[in-house]
């Protein structure tokens, strides 16, 4: 997985045609409260999704039920036309992956056989491990850059590391529909941008790709469309640079927003503040607690420097 893929610099739609993810009205309740409430989403061929959202506004469930985790109460679920309510288990995991947050595997077990996992669904029940199938994971562990893993126990990895074993184990299933709660979690920034960046690349050549993300900014960067819940419910859905507006951003995570440009891809860049009185004083504000003013004429002092005794 390289660092240096430019977000925004691949063709969106590039793919296989095809009709891709298409839900309607989709909803679920626990107990008497609705967490997800008739929401509308698709996700073409060839295009990567962004479920966004605060905590709690129904991102993860929502991919639950589209990967049949969980039953929706009332849903229309198709992929390529083809009706996934009622998809045999089995069937479902040959054409779709869900990537979750903190997934976890057998004690014990190293990463290449955790990847191989991945395998199960297109296997029969006495085969075992074909060539091909370890032909398949082997490009999966090299896609998720997770190849210098090989040999280690997966319970002895760290989180960023375990989080791509675990994209690498959902490519190994050879879905067309790719679905992954909070892929960057865990991930430091280059680790960030490389994920992100091979789901652009997974888009183009013919997945549907569906993420949750916090993130907004690298939602803007990589997304072809984005899908904003609050409550379980959609509350605006579109293009990045279209949707995530300051007054949207504002009503729904309660933050300000400065929308600015990219300058290696014109991609929406998001720079942010709390709102109202939590907002820190701007700069030179003055206030019983801020520092002294500095002289147009004294130099600054290096940053952990001491003051010079008077």
């Amino acid at each position: 997985m390289s660092a240096g893929a430019q977000p925004g610099s691949a063709q969106p739609g590039a793919g296989r045609a095809g009709d891709g993810l298409e839900g309607s009205r989709v909803s679920f309740a626990r107990g008497s409260r609705l967490v997800v409430d008739g929401v509308d989403i698709t996700v073409p061929r060839g295009a990567v999704g962004a479920l966004l959202g605060p905590n709690g506004a129904g991102k993860s469930t929502l991919l639950h039920l589209v990967a049949g985790v969980e039953q929706p109460e009332v849903a229309a679920l198709t992929l390529d036309g083809d009706d996934l309510v009622s998809l045999r288990r089995r069937d479902r995991a040959r054409r779709m992956a869900l990537v979750e947050q903190d997934a976890q595997a057998p004690d014990g077990l190293d990463v290449e056989h955790v990847v191989g996992l991945g395998r199960i669904p297109h296997q029969s029940a006495w085969g075992g491990d074909s060539a091909r199938d370890r032909e398949v994971v082997a490009r999966a562990l090299a896609a998720a850059d997770a190849a210098a893993f090989v040999g280690r126990r997966y319970d002895e990895l760290s989180g960023g590391e375990r989080q791509r074993v675990n994209l690498a184990r959902a490519l190994a299933q050879e879905p067309e529909l790719l679905l992954l709660d909070e892929p960057t979690n865990h991930l430091d920034i280059r680790s960030q941008l490389a994920t992100l960046g091979l789901l652009r690349r997974l888009a183009d050549d013919g997945l549907s790709v569906l993420a949750a993300l916090h993130d907004l900014s690298l939602a803007a960067s990589y997304a072809d469309h984005v899908v904003v819940l609050a409550n379980g419910v959609v509350v605006a859905a579109g293009e990045p640079s279209d949707v995530l507006t300051p007054p949207l951003i504002r009503a729904v995570w309660g933050v300000e927003a400065s929308v600015l440009r990219h300058p290696s891809t014109g991609r929406p860049l998001l720079a942010f503040a709390p709102a109202g009185a939590d907002a820190p004083p701007a700069p030179g504000a003055g206030g019983a607690d801020a520092p002294p003013a500095r002289g147009a004429d004294e130099p600054a002092r290096p940053l952990g420097s001491a003051s010079a005794p008077a």
